[in-house]
């Protein structure tokens, strides 16, 4: 399949920003692009003609423009689970007094579409947008482990297993078979694997054809949480995982 240069380049620039890096000078994007200062500066001068780039007078530094958030927020807006799910996050973080999430796939990461925060606990490194790995959370435990084996191979093929903490798995043999663990429980559950002194379990979503389209979560805070109230979270949390994908097509076994 033939790629147009100018577009891929461009393309690339804009994955260039992210919350560590929201601003950069041409000079530097040069560097990182490996191209010419006129090359760079010609792809600039068109992302920001079209609002997707932006660039401060004062400082010369570039950095997103607000269409790349408009054109987000429409893409949120027309996912029908997010719409489908919020009440239900309302309603687990109200029963649970916790933070609640909804993550879906893209790729190799989970991508947080929607969190109701909780004062109980707050979660700092969540919020709607941002990514997260598969392999240290439960979110992501949960988004993989009820695919089929071939395709749980395909993305977990050349899968960086970053190290986030001392209880980080890091390799795929030990993922595996986490994987298989949460298939038999049924939930997902991360304890300070991406976090310190955070813990979190989720179920998948799924919708009419039996496809995991999401996960939603529930995310404490070690030291205020015991054992038995966690599994009184779990139970909550998979009969809210059980009617919400009821509601998203899923004909839910009749107990």
């Amino acid at each position: 399949m033939p790629i147009i240069q100018s577009l891929d380049r461009a393309l690339r620039i804009l994955d260039l920003f992210d919350e560590h890096t929201t601003e950069l000078k041409i000079t530097h994007i040069s560097e990182l692009m490996g191209l010419h200062k006129s090359t760079v500066h010609s792809l600039l001068k068109t992302l920001q003609m079209h609002g997707y780039i932006d660039q401060d007078l004062e400082s010369g530094k570039y950095r997103l423009g607000l269409k790349l958030f408009e054109r987000g927020n429409f893409v949120i807006h027309s996912l029908d689970i997010r719409l489908l799910a919020k009440r239900y996050l309302l309603d687990l973080s109200l029963k649970t007094g916790q933070t609640t999430h909804l993550v879906i796939l893209d790729g190799k990461e989970g991508v947080y579409v929607d969190k109701v925060e909780s004062p109980m606990a707050t979660i700092l490194y969540s919020r709607v947008g941002r990514r997260i790995p598969l392999h240290c959370s439960a979110v992501g435990k949960a988004l993989i482990a009820f695919r089929e084996q071939e395709e749980i191979q395909k993305i977990l093929h050349g899968y960086n297993y970053t190290k986030k903490t001392e209880f980080t798995i890091i390799n795929e043999t030990d993922f595996l078979s986490e994987l298989e663990k949460v298939r038999q429980q049924e939930y997902a559950i991360d304890s300070q694997e991406n976090e310190p002194g955070v813990r979190c379990i989720a179920v998948p979503i799924r919708n009419h054809e039996n496809q995991v389209i999401a996960a939603i979560s529930i995310s404490t805070l070690l030291a205020r949480i015991n054992e038995t109230q966690l599994q009184e979270f779990v139970v909550l949390l998979k009969q809210t995982g059980s009617e919400l994908s009821e509601q998203m097509g899923y004909p839910v076994p009749i107990l």
